[in-house]
């Protein structure tokens, strides 16, 4: 018995790795897919993440404000594809840069963007290093809008 369960035990490893190890995908759907599920979002309460994400990064001020929403969170009221939220999302410091820089870059490949802009992790280590309330991160949002208008 204890023969069949050590092979099983290295399969299981290897299917899950350490969070190290882990593809965006599986980073995704272990975080963000909570409330975001595949990227659909949910209606009226949390906004969609697919086909969105993609352009938002095309700017280099959209990529800031993406690594900013994931190491500082955001709150208030968001329009997304034209339909409104007010939903909060919590920051993910608990991530590494790289892991942060890899959903982002997994979801913005997503997109109808090509190429689909990447975020590096040095993009993500500025956002960390400069710590902002969740209610900064909707006003970053608003001006961004204005200059870039977001979908």
């Amino acid at each position: 018995m204890r023969k069949k369960l050590i092979p099983l035990a290295a399969v299981l490893l290897l299917a899950t790795g350490c969070s190290k190890h882990k593809s965006p995908h599986l980073l995704y759907g272990s975080n963000c897919g909570i409330c975001h599920h595949g990227g659909d979002g949910m209606a009226g309460a949390v906004p969609p993440l697919t086909g969105r994400i993609d352009r938002i990064a095309s700017t280099a001020e959209g990529r800031t404000y993406l690594a900013a929403v994931l190491m500082n969170g955001v709150s208030g009221p968001i329009k997304a594809n034209g339909q409104r939220y007010q939903a909060e999302m919590p920051p993910f410091r608990y991530l590494t840069d790289q892991e942060v820089a890899d959903i982002l870059s997994w979801l913005s490949e997503r997109g109808g963007t090509q190429p689909s802009p990447r975020i590096s992790p040095q993009e993500i280590a500025t956002a960390r290093a400069h710590r902002i309330s969740a209610g900064d991160v909707a006003v970053m949002r608003d001006k961004l809008d204005q200059q870039h208008p977001l979908p």
